[in-house]
């Protein structure tokens, strides 16, 4: 008999034997699920591990496509899923090693999710009633060691309640809305997948409302007034004082009062010294809003890659909303760590000469862990992107033990023929933190010339600029996930996620995001027949619900049943419209899919459009003249295709912009015998060789012989028994002119 410890991730149960064993844990398993045994002081030990959730939400038996369907359950997650197929062997796993187990510890990661997994594997897996539970916020064995020898004796049920419930609400509302959206296309005389969920709607809602924000904008005309002038030490640069005229005859009016005005006086000097606190320690949003302001990285990548270096042991629990840290977590003893890693070094012992360590905490708490720190572990193989992240919370959580920047702002008052115009400067007096928090510091440095009152200036220029007031920009990934969190919509957890799913479904496209036609379209009819659909404040409701739950002020089932009655009335009032909402849907469906897929006009019966299409084989371009005009041309398979709304400079055709993952986006040409695609020299020259026959290349794979094939790339070799050998090779690639010469002479030769 032993205690069986079941952990979120398989590299978490390594760890946490590792911490936990009083020798070497001994690893058992097959087929890549491993577990281990341990002893640890009198108790013999085994760490199995989950792959995420094991068990998922499903109807209790599926009869028709009808809704509401409130009738579900929790069901093994390769049962549900191709996907989550892998998923068996663990599940098996555990419910192998829970038969001889004798008392039970959850040590999922320390939030809902995690409580939930924690829950479901200990009930339908374990056949448990409850069990043990660990707390930790690192992966470090003095916090693993801490947490399991303070374990609680039951379940964070509060916690649990919370997630579940949360569950719930999500599959309620993401399956009958989907549903009724698909359900209204069908009664339209189509058919297509629609979705959307419960903090779905009202994130499209947000960004379809800034989107018609920015159309209805009007731009107005301004116009500000620059005098471009000199002193003793230096140029000077001023703005009249009333900034933007609205008034083209002011503006006029100030420009004949300068004219030909050679010189001007210093009419007023000041300086505001002011300081800067340092910032914050991160909760997760703050990271991610950081990190893509700091590396262009995107909020969900973000997740991604601090839940990697968290597994790894490098930095605490990323999922988290607090921005404190505690003195608990021993500060002295983390900088002593980073304090062997190069980088850090003379940082750190800058920050130990300090009589006392106290971060600048802020306001947003959380239950559950503190905010995100590194543990001091120095970090190996980490990829570039890894090395960034972890660089900035190094140095972020450095920064909120240093002192505060000074600043000071220098304002000078120019009167050139009574006409007062304003320079403005600020500079760094004390850098404080910015010496720490170095690369990601966003400011600017602008330092004026020492200038006293009744100075003269010589004046080189004034400038009369003619402006318009800018519409509001849009939501980038990074704001969104602000505003998400302002307005109480989602988790930490699942706020990227969603965004990520608005743009799978076509609702919204761009870095800078967009709402697509068939965003506003939906969103529109959804305001118009099913507003609570997109209601942000009901969805708002629910999150404080569940918060009241995780606290023990309300049950699961007060909430569930709230819920169930609001959406069966949603839904009511749905059917009702149905047709009208179908039609709708279609409409802006067909037109989506037109803008989205439209390349320019076809090149060769010059009636027709060249669309994307997807076939058997993948996507290709086509024109939609189609049988009357047959024209097509292949796209690369292993990347997302987007019109470049643009012709070729060389031979007028369609261009396309291909995106890989990890790559800058670059636009083709469809044509694959554009000229700008043609190789010049040995290559070049080695190709035609080939193309006629005159040179033989031996495919490196096969017995087949590479041939001179073109896509939208430009040329290439492939080989001749494509498709079951695929190998292929960029013309540069092998020998080159030796290689040919050499065949050309054995092939005349034989002649």
């Amino acid at each position: 008999m032993y205690e069986l410890i079941i952990t979120e991730k398989p590299n978490a149960a390594k760890r946490i034997a590792e911490a936990l064993a009083d020798g070497k844990p001994i690893r058992e398993g097959k087929g890549n699920v491993y577990y281990y045994k341990l002893t640890h002081g009198k108790t013999d030990i085994v760490v199995t591990c989950a792959v995420g959730h094991l068990y998922g939400l499903a109807e209790k038996e599926k009869k028709s496509w009808s809704f509401p369907i409130f009738d579900i359950e929790w069901k093994p997650s390769f049962e549900m899923s191709k996907n989550a197929a892998f998923t068996k062997n663990y599940l098996n796993t555990i419910k192998k090693l829970s038969k001889e187990a004798s008392s039970f510890t959850v040590a999922t990661d320390y939030d809902v999710e995690g409580e939930v997994i924690g829950l479901n594997v200990v009930k339908y897996a374990c056949k448990q009633k409850d069990a043990a539970r660990m707390k930790f916020s690192t992966l470090t064995k003095p916090d693993l060691v801490e947490a399991y020898e303070n374990k609680k004796s039951t379940l964070d049920w509060g916690q649990a309640n919370a997630g579940e419930t949360r569950h719930f609400l999500d599959w309620y509302n993401g399956i009958n809305y989907s549903r009724a959206l698909t359900s209204s296309i069908k009664t339209a005389g189509s058919f297509k997948l629609m979705s959307t969920g419960r903090v779905q709607g009202p994130a499209l809602k947000m960004i379809v409302e800034k989107e018609k924000e920015i159309k209805a904008f009007k731009p107005e005309p301004f116009w500000q007034i620059e005098l471009k002038g000199s002193v003793d030490k230096g140029n000077l640069i001023a703005w009249h004082k009333e900034d933007k005229f609205w008034d083209k005859k002011k503006s006029d009016e100030v420009m004949n009062s300068v004219k030909g005005q050679k010189t001007a006086i210093i009419s007023d000097t000041k300086k505001r010294t002011f300081t800067q606190q340092p910032p914050t320690p991160f909760d997760l949003t703050t990271l991610q809003v950081e990190n893509y302001r700091c590396h262009r990285i995107s909020p969900k990548e973000t997740l991604q890659l601090a839940q990697e270096l968290y597994s790894s042991g490098f930095i605490s629990y990323p999922r988290t909303s607090s921005q404190q840290l505690s003195e608990k977590l021993g500060f002295k003893k983390i900088l002593n760590q980073l304090a062997k890693q190069d980088n850090y070094l003379e940082l750190v012992n800058l920050l130990l000469k300090k009589s006392s360590l106290k971060p600048n905490n802020g306001k947003k708490t959380d239950p559950a862990h503190p905010a995100i720190y590194p543990t001091g572990i120095s970090p190996k193989n980490l990829n570039e992107r890894e090395q960034k992240l972890y660089d900035l919370i190094v140095r972020r959580f450095l920064a909120t033990f240093a002192e505060s920047a000074s600043r000071e702002t220098a304002i000078i008052d120019v009167d050139c023929n009574n006409e007062i115009f304003v320079a403005k400067g600020t500079r760094t007096v004390e850098k404080g933190w910015h010496i720490y928090y170095g690369p990601y510091v966003n400011i600017e440095e602008e330092e004026l010339p020492a200038v006293e009152k009744n100075d003269e200036v010589s004046v080189k220029k004034i400038n009369l600029y003619e402006k318009e007031t800018q519409p509001p920009k849009r939501f980038t990934p990074a704001s969104i996930i602000k505003e998400l969190e302002k307005r109480n919509l989602g988790t930490k957890s699942t706020r990227s996620e969603i965004v990520d799913t608005l743009f799978k479904r076509g609702y919204v496209d761009g870095k800078s995001i967009e709402a697509t036609n068939l965003g506003i379209k939906t969103c529109e009819t959804l305001e118009k027949y099913a507003p609570k659909i997109v209601d942000e404040e009901l969805t708002s409701h629910f999150e404080e619900e569940m918060e009241l739950i995780r606290e023990g002020k309300r049950t699961s089932e007060d909430v569930l049943s709230d819920a169930r009655a609001k959406l069966t009335e949603v839904i009511k009032d749905f059917k009702k419209n149905e047709k009208n909402i179908g039609e709708k849907l279609l409409e802006a469906n067909i037109e989506t899919r037109n803008e989205l897929s439209f390349l320019g006009k076809c090149p060769k019966c010059k009636e027709g459009d060249m669309q994307i299409r997807r076939g058997k084989f993948g996507g290709f371009a086509a024109c939609n003249k189609y049988p009357d005009c047959k024209t097509t041309f292949s796209l690369p398979g292993n990347a997302l295709i987007k019109p470049a709304r643009k012709e070729c400079e060389s031979c007028t055709f369609p261009k396309v912009t291909v995106i890989k993952r990890g790559k800058r986006p670059q636009d083709f040409c469809l044509n694959p015998q554009c000229p700008t695609k043609n190789v010049e020299g040995d290559a070049g020259k080695e190709a035609k060789e080939v193309a006629k026959g005159i040179v033989e290349k031996e495919c490196p794979k096969c017995t087949g012989k590479l041939v001179l094939r073109g896509s939208i790339y430009g040329k290439f070799y492939g080989c001749s028994k494509y498709p079951k050998c695929k190998h292929v090779e960029k013309l540069a690639d092998g020998p080159l002119k030796e290689d040919f010469e050499k065949k050309k002479k054995t092939k005349n030769s034989k002649k």
